[in-house]
């Protein structure tokens, strides 16, 4: 089969996740489009506004030369980001959760600027558009892609150092493949090898978190038989939820029903919508 990225099948940390989680959420979130708008759909939650705030701040960095990193205030950067997702639009059901949110927010930016460690080093950028990926198997048509938060360049090995930012309480499962995916991309799209990946739970820790590398070939194994699993669930059109109903897909099918808010449209071109004003306080509590 020739090389096609426009049919291939692309797949990625969160999509394999949402997949093992519950194939019926990994449909609605990743292949889903309204029948009106003809959009994907994005269901916003305080959480997740937060994370993509943050991310936003530090990943700008990483495009800057290190002595000018911090000239701006990290804090005066999130208020910028805030704009994308204040009020109905980050899933925030009043202003004092909104408030209590973006306040998490600056003193996770307060302790990286304080403790900045590898975002006062070197960092490498991997250009490729839209994203980082690389054939994962040309036989099956399948892609793997994925957007890496920070890459360390550590100068006397000539090696990078892959780094994920959390910026929830929750730590990362041990069989996780985020790191392997991340490792696989970094391998493949570009010459240096990586020295090691690490985990950075901003909210409590100083600096990053050095996780153990797995076994390349058998991640790799194991990530191709999975999007194989999304590939012909696909073909077949068959996104079941393994119980009938959970709470990971619980929520999405509460949009797909019309039970939740449109509230706009994000940058990628989703029709964002949020849960009840009352679902969206008991969301809020879940940290």
């Amino acid at each position: 089969m020739a090389k096609d990225k426009y049919s291939a099948v692309w797949v990625s940390h969160s999509r394999i996740a949402d997949w093992l989680s519950c194939p019926r959420a990994y449909y609605l979130k990743h292949e889903y489009r309204d029948p009106k708008s003809g959009n994907k759909i994005t269901l916003m939650s305080p959480p997740l506004a937060l994370g993509q705030a943050v991310h936003e701040v530090i990943e700008s960095l990483s495009v800057l030369p290190v002595e000018k990193r911090f000239e701006r205030s990290l804090v005066e950067k999130l208020e910028e980001a805030w704009q994308k997702i204040q009020g109905k639009k980050g899933g925030f059901a009043d202003k004092a959760t909104e408030a209590r949110y973006k306040e998490k927010g600056k003193k996770m930016l307060r302790r990286v600027k304080k403790k900045p460690g590898p975002l006062k080093r070197k960092a490498l950028k991997i250009r490729m558009d839209p994203l980082p990926h690389y054939w994962l198997s040309e036989e099956d048509n399948i892609i793997l892609c994925g957007n890496i938060d920070w890459l360390e360049y550590l100068e006397d090995k000539d090696k990078v150092h892959i780094i994920d930012f959390k910026t929830g309480k929750r730590e990362e499962a041990d069989d996780s493949l985020q790191l392997a995916i991340y490792h696989l991309l970094v391998t493949n799209c570009q010459k240096r090898k990586v020295d090691k990946a690490s985990y950075w739970y901003i909210e409590r820790a100083d600096e990053p978190t050095e996780q153990k590398i797995k076994d390349l070939k058998k991640a790799e194994k194991k990530i191709l038989k999975l999007a194989k699993e999304i590939k012909l669930a696909k073909q077949l059109d068959r996104f079941k939820c393994k119980h009938g109903g959970c709470r990971r897909c619980g929520p999405w099918e509460a949009v797909v029903k019309g039970e939740a808010e449109l509230v706009g449209v994000n940058s990628r071109g989703n029709d964002l919508y949020i849960l009840s004003q009352e679902e969206a306080k008991q969301e809020s509590e879940i940290l």
